[in-house]
């Protein structure tokens, strides 16, 4: 199973360059210029908390040509910070978890041994009870990156089925998605990941992690393919009891 890295800030294209140029050029001169700054850490995190690219991006949103990593870093990370969540790490990580489960196919869990990918939470809990130690850590954050997608994405369907159907609430959603980052965040595995912040943050703050993405979901879908489809996931779960923990 693939273990999200925060490397959102490493893989912008040509036509992210493209993008900044046309939105701060006055500021930092030409692409040349530009690739030059971006070279380094420091100056490329600097550029990128301009607030005049979250700007641009909101405003060409019908003709943009972005990459989903820049697209996704830069509103997540604005959004972040307006909720005082500034580590930048987990901003990229969010970002990245975005543009990884805005692929359908990503966001399903594929355990070794396992025949088929497991759909329900259930099943990832009891998968838990049998892992092995190397299995254990993704299980553990792949729940905690589907609690704060599908709860940052999709806040008011679940309200809806929770309401009109008995389905787990927003709540379920945090408490289980809040108890898998922790351990995964004390998991021996999780250092040689450079995660554990990152995972500790974000069982800390998942309340409001989860709350700023509720601010960007309406515009998720603007950039990438067009037939996503990523409400196939909230479909498919079912009420899976009410136990968060392992």
């Amino acid at each position: 199973m693939k273990m999200i890295q925060p490397n959102c800030r490493v893989q912008f294209a040509a036509e992210d360059i493209d993008f900044i140029v046309s939105v701060l050029g006055s500021k930092l001169g030409n692409a040349e210029c530009l690739i030059s700054l971006l070279a380094d850490e420091e100056s490329r995190d600097l550029i990128l908390d301009d607030e005049a690219l979250l700007h641009a991006l909101l405003e060409r949103r019908s003709c943009l040509r972005v990459s989903t990593h820049f697209y996704f870093y830069v509103l997540v990370r604005h959004v972040f910070l307006r909720s005082d969540i500034k580590d930048r790490a987990v901003a990229d990580y969010v970002a990245e978890l975005l543009a990884e489960f805005a692929r359908t196919e990503h966001a399903r869990c594929v355990v070794p041994g396992q025949p088929n990918p497991l759909d329900y939470f259930f099943a990832m809990l009891a998968a838990l009870q049998t892992a092995a130690e190397r299995s254990s850590l993704p299980i553990r954050v792949h729940i905690g990156n589907q609690s704060l997608f599908l709860s940052g994405v999709f806040p008011e369907r679940i309200r809806v089925r929770a309401e009109k159907r008995g389905f787990p609430d927003l709540k379920y959603y945090e408490a289980l998605g809040r108890s898998q980052y922790r351990a995964a965040s004390d998991h021996r595995l999780a250092q040689r990941y450079e995660l554990t912040n990152i995972l500790s943050t974000l069982s800390e703050r998942f309340e409001a992690t989860r709350l700023a993405l509720n601010e960007v979901s309406d515009r998720l879908f603007s950039v990438g393919e067009p037939n996503y489809a990523l409400d196939a996931l909230l479909a498919a779960k079912p009420a899976e009891g009410s136990s968060s923990e392992s």
